[in-house]
């Protein structure tokens, strides 16, 4: 995988912004630094662009070991936004936040260059669960590639047909996250069924009963469980037959895909693992090897 890329100009403006709300010090010739607090506090601050189904599971695997450590876990929106994103890392190092745990905004290619040349003193930052896979920084992710090609062999069992990749969001800019689904699912469907055609929607609300039945859906991958419980109360409201007419997967794993019935057969992002990896990097743990951590997801197969 390419390492993520930035223009010169949009770290420029990104850095001078920080400067100007004196949230870090641009030295020549040593790279930017945060304003740091001299003693650190027992808290970890949790920096995450939106609140959903998905993240909260993970913020409850972390809150987990946040309190056998000791430690306050603490969450910050920053709404998908690239300068509020590091403007909040700023405010927690100065604070003396003993870790920060980013979940970036769905463009990183734009705060790459800002981890990547950010010295925050004392405080530890890991990135989690998006695709920073290839950059510099350490983080704790999980491969979207592999638990999309296991959902996609999931759904290409029934019979001929073509799928649906759903989002929920219609966010500025790119979305890198769904850019790499939505390669990965057209990469297997060329390779192995290239007659077979892949649908996208940002936008549960478009969809009817007409666009299943004229487009021959067979199969839908949902990128959180929130969604797909939307969805599957539509489906049977018009009639459709799950897994009997169509196939479900969502991507996540929480209790909503579990609880409700049917039960979704889902992606498991694993979030636990991601959770201990987390930690283990946050407290420099020996046993962990690397600093840069991919999680393997599972397919967990239920009623749908």
């Amino acid at each position: 995988m390419s390492r993520h890329q930035v223009s010169r100009e949009t770290a420029k403006r990104v850095l001078k912004a920080l400067i100007d709300e004196n949230l870090v010090v641009s030295q020549a010739g040593r790279g930017t630094f945060i304003n740091t607090a001299t003693t650190l506090i027992k808290k970890w601050g949790m920096v995450i662009p939106f609140y959903s189904s998905n993240i909260e599971q993970l913020i409850s695997q972390i809150n987990i070991h946040a309190q056998a450590s000791g430690r306050k876990l603490e969450y910050f929106l920053h709404y998908n936004n690239p300068d509020e994103e590091m403007r909040s890392i700023g405010q927690l190092i100065q604070k003396g936040y003993e870790a920060i745990i980013v979940v970036p905004n769905y463009d990183e290619s734009i705060t790459g260059e800002f981890y990547r040349k950010v010295h925050p003193g004392k405080t530890k930052i890991v990135l989690a669960d998006n695709t920073m896979a290839g950059s510099y920084f350490e983080y704790a992710i999980q491969s979207y590639d592999l638990g999309v090609k296991r959902a996609v062999d999931y759904l290409t069992e029934t019979e001929k047909g073509n799928y649906l990749l759903l989002s929920n969001e219609k966010w500025q800019g790119r979305n890198l996250v769904f850019e790499m689904m939505k390669q990965t699912f057209e990469m297997i469907l060329d390779l192995k069924y290239p007659d077979r055609k892949l649908f996208l929607s940002s936008d549960i609300m478009e969809l009817t009963s007409e666009f299943f039945t004229k487009n021959k859906i067979k199969g839908i991958l949902t990128i959180q469980d929130s969604i797909a419980v939307r969805l599957i109360g539509r489906l049977q409201k018009w009639g459709f037959k799950i897994p009997e007419d169509l196939k479900l997967v969502s991507y996540g794993n929480t209790e909503l895909s579990e609880l409700f019935t049917p039960s979704i057969t889902v992606v498991d992002c694993k979030y636990g693992e991601m959770a201990l990896r987390i930690t283990q990097l946050i407290k420099n743990d020996p046993d962990l090897s690397g600093k840069q951590v991919v999680v393997q997801p599972n397919l967990i197969i239920r009623e749908t």
